[in-house]
């Protein structure tokens, strides 16, 4: 990825470096002006050559803002670049961590970092970096013009320099403190507005004001010592370059009366130093920005190296034969398993429905049949293929699901019946009929076009759970899969959900469904009851219905 980045990088980073190049020997112009000025103009008294140099400086100033100008667009189109590369990258990367984690939690660190490095490459610190190897040249210049201020324009480079790695080593331990607790304290506030009606309900909002406080208290703390340290260097840094300058001007000027040096010479070095001290002045007084980027591009190639690769072979279309064979998984090596030895088997277009007491087991399971998991030993088939060798985008279109926990996408109803993809309008009435949620989205104010709101917000569950099941259905998949869909479901619901199941099964879809009440698990061809994690009985639903029937009654 690395390689692949810095190609599509290279363009701007020459046209920079071409424009850094032309800025650098155009800033030489207003030294050898002043000399030019100091040793001609003064001694000749011409009005014309000081128009001539004048004019020719004048150029030289518009030449050298044009290339700056030209410098800062090609770093800003750079960091452009560089978010249109790596943010799908690390949404990619986000969205299969928030996947398989076990405590789902989610955190866009990833985004950050990508923003980070954009504003990086658009901001000055870069351009310092662009404008330091200058630094040989300048100095080369001023030696030209006088050893002694050559040497004592290379004495302060290298004091500023040292005072830059010295900057580095002071701050980093401080700089990544301060960014770890910056994020949990943002993680922190998200997840208490995700809770948010649990906080008010109950009257925890104190508590949670002051759980929040004290890590924000230790955040800024960590900021003050990160600026107050930052800041003495940067100050450091500036009064240094200041007091070079006067030396310069100083010593100079002793030369000029003792040694008959050149008074223009005495001014234009003094310009040329600053000029060339100002990058390393910058690098300094910048050097957290740096630091910033240079951990967040180290975080981002650490969280998107490439997952392993799967077959580059294009495997058939499923018809939905489902085998689960020896299937074990626990969260951490330490902790006891919460899948043991799960083994069974579905032909295609049968339905088998997961039931047991909560904790079982049975979402878990879930997942490791649609691949969202991997197991740590035993495999999951789809037509004898492993699931974990499909392409998740192949597979995709031929796999339906309905979490435990609906939540639909900002948008329409269509849209989030697509699958987020182009809304083909047949397919997706198509998907609401077999739901039976044709007629209710039909009844909503604008039909399809109904906005839900941030996560379904503008409906209430069972219109969610109604719509999440229309686009489980979306596109004709051959293995469905439905986590408690009738959870959340009215009479009128349920029933609709009933004649769904049915008319799936009639098309031969193979279906696996999570539930509790035996009135939708009656419908379905098989039962696999759970119980902590272990398959405990497993055959048709007439004879495993019966004895939980016995018991119940």
């Amino acid at each position: 990825m690395s390689w692949l980045f810095a190609r599509q990088l290279r363009p701007f980073v020459a046209l920079a470096a071409l424009a850094s190049l032309v800025l650098n020997v155009a800033l030489l112009v207003p030294a050898i002006y002043m000399v030019q000025v100091f040793d001609r103009v003064f001694a000749s008294r011409s009005a014309e050559t000081l128009a001539m140099l004048s004019a020719f400086a004048l150029l030289a100033l518009a030449l050298g803002y044009f290339m700056d100008t030209v410098r800062a667009r090609a770093l800003a189109l750079a960091g452009n670049a560089l978010e249109r590369r790596l943010a799908p990258t690390a949404l990619v990367a986000l969205l299969g961590q928030a996947a398989t984690s076990a405590t789902g939690r989610v955190d866009n660190d990833s985004l950050r970092d990508v923003a980070q490095l954009r504003r990086f490459l658009g901001g000055s610190g870069v351009q310092a970096l662009f404008d330091a190897p200058w630094l040989p040249v300048y100095l080369l210049v001023i030696a030209f013009m006088h050893p002694v201020l050559g040497a004592i324009a290379t004495l302060g480079a290298c004091l500023l320099a040292a005072l830059a790695v010295l900057t580095e080593r002071l701050t980093r331990r401080d700089t990544e403190a301060a960014l770890q607790r910056s994020r949990a304290t943002n993680r922190h506030a998200e997840a208490l507005a995700r809770n948010a009606e649990v906080i008010i309900g109950m009257g925890m909002t104190p508590s949670a004001v002051a759980s929040w406080q004290s890590r924000q208290d230790a955040l800024l703390e960590a900021q003050a010592r990160l600026s107050a340290r930052s800041a003495r260097l940067a100050a450091a840094a500036r009064v240094l370059r200041q007091g070079l300058q006067l030396s310069m001007l100083g010593i100079g000027a002793w030369l000029v009366i003792g040694a008959g040096a050149s008074p223009g010479i005495m001014v234009a070095a003094t310009i040329l130093l600053g000029r060339a001290l100002q990058p390393l002045e910058h690098l300094v007084s910048g050097w957290k920005a740096q630091l910033d980027a240079r951990g967040a591009w180290q975080r981002l190639r650490s969280r998107t190296r490439p997952s392993a690769s799967r077959s580059e072979v294009s495997l058939p279309a499923p018809v939905g034969r489902l085998d689960v064979e020896g299937v074990v998984f626990g969260l951490t090596s330490g902790r006891p398993a919460l899948i043991k030895s799960v083994r069974f088997s579905l032909e295609a277009g049968e339905s088998l429905g997961l039931v047991g007491p909560s904790a079982s087991g049975k979402t878990t399971l879930a997942r490791l049949i649609l691949g969202i998991w991997k197991p740590q030993a035993g495999t999951v088939r789809l037509d004898g293929a492993d699931i974990a060798q499909w392409s998740r985008d192949a597979l995709g279109p031929h796999v339906g699901y309905l979490p435990q926990e609906v939540a639909l996408f900002s948008g329409s109803i269509a849209e989030n019946i697509a699958r987020l993809g182009a809304v083909d309008s047949a397919r997706v009435v198509e998907a609401a009929q077999l739901a039976h949620a044709h007629d209710m989205i039909l009844r909503l104010a604008d039909g399809y076009d109904t906005q839900v709101g941030e996560a379904g917000a503008a409906l209430s569950g069972g219109q969610r759970q109604r719509i999440a099941l229309a686009r489980a259905l979306y596109g004709n998949p051959r293995l469905v899969v439905l986590d408690e869909p009738n959870a959340n479901l009215d009479a009128e619901g349920e029933a609709a959900l009933k004649a769904a199941l049915k008319e799936l099964k009639a098309r031969g879809v193979t279906l696996v469904v999570i539930g509790h009440r035996p009135g939708l698990m009656s419908q379905l061809d098989k039962l696999a009851v759970l119980k902590a994690g272990a398959l405990e009985a497993f055959g048709s639903s007439a004879a495993i219905l019966a004895p939980l029937r016995a018991v119940a009654a």
